[in-house]
């Protein structure tokens, strides 16, 4: 190949890129020119769906288009999964993801039809949440330790509920259990709302949940909260400790994060469309009424960050629970 050859390659290489990212910048310009949808993998009710109602309210100024939140539940998060990856990388299409679909499902299960890092645009990190250890009230455990001593002493008839086979509280669960050297059945739901009433009713003895389904729960007597999975101990739930507090071996002790809910979209979104959706969600999540609402009605931290630093986070996240995975098995 002669050199004039090769430098006529390189320069229309050169000018290729130079259009795409010429493109890229104009279809930003015009960004957001419709509305924009937000799957959710889970049923009304939810962590990551009032998250994304609260976020829509604020993102229509923002944005200056209608934001619709549209629920797709079931298969923990699968459901929303999978019209996600099907959908143009355009910006329009978007899924606020709770960490059990992001890095801990990931990371565990093998049998999942995307990977985290190279089938999704990562858009922005939306919030984190600390969890709840909780059991039915007429269970005769008042503590962690209470409850690994009844569930040693009683093989085979204590269960636990989940928001999906896969889901952060059902990983988390396996985890503890490992952890704790106990056996539990798993019954899966469809939400955290449908996992915490099964436990209210007495249907299942034990249970994971986000700090704003289980709280008030707890707070009413409907179940008893017995270990916080947080850094510190809860405003709403004072007297309930951290695992750390209540654990009784170093794997427990550690359990100190539930999950996190960030936003993706399709794989390849031009960069520009990307920046402009991290701002507009940077701005509600900095908001003075917004940041009272998470934190004291949704019991979660917002939190602001530019798209590489959330990749960056996903990707720690990501390599913990492959650790993790390499002794903790699950049934798809």
């Amino acid at each position: 190949m002669s050199w004039n050859s090769i430098c006529g390659r390189v320069a229309a290489c050169a000018l290729l890129g130079m259009v795409a990212l010429w493109m890229g910048q104009a279809h930003a310009q015009d960004f957001p020119s419709r509305p924009i949808k937000i799957l959710i993998g889970f049923a009304p009710g939810g962590g990551s769906d009032l998250i994304a109602r609260l976020y829509a309210q604020h993102l229509r100024q923002e944005l200056n288009t209608p934001v619709i939140v549209e629920n797709k539940a079931g298969a923990s998060e699968l459901q929303a999964v999978r019209a996600l990856i099907a959908s143009p990388p355009d910006g329009y299409t978007l899924w606020l993801a709770a960490g059990g679909a992001l890095s801990i499902g990931p990371g565990i299960r093998k049998d999942l039809p995307y990977e985290p890092l190279t089938s999704l645009s990562h858009v922005a990190m939306v919030a984190t949440a600390p969890g709840v250890f909780y059991v039915n009230p007429a269970l005769p455990v008042r503590s962690v330790s209470d409850f690994v001593a009844y569930a040693q002493a009683n093989p085979g008839k204590v269960n636990f509920s989940s928001s999906g086979v896969g889901s952060g509280s059902h990983l988390q669960v396996e985890y503890f259990m490992q952890g704790a050297g106990i056996k539990m059945t798993h019954i899966p739901y469809k939400s955290s709302p449908e996992a915490a009433q099964s436990v209210v009713s007495g249907e299942v003895q034990f249970g994971l949940a986000p700090a704003q389904t289980a709280i008030p729960l707890a707070n009413d007597g409907r179940v008893r909260a017995i270990a916080v999975t947080n850094t510190r101990r809860l405003p709403a739930l004072p007297n309930v400790p951290t695992m750390a507090e209540a654990g009784s071996n170093a794997a427990l002790k550690s359990m100190d994060g539930f999950s996190y809910y960030a936003l993706v979209g399709p794989a390849n979104m031009p960069s520009a469309v990307i920046q402009k959706i991290n701002q507009a969600f940077n701005k509600v999540g900095a908001m003075p009424e917004v940041v009272e609402h998470m934190r004291d009605r949704f019991s979660v931290e917002p939190v602001t960050t530019t798209p590489a630093a959330f990749r960056e986070y996903l990707e720690k996240d990501l390599m913990k629970w492959k650790e993790v995975g390499k002794t903790v098995k699950i049934d798809g």
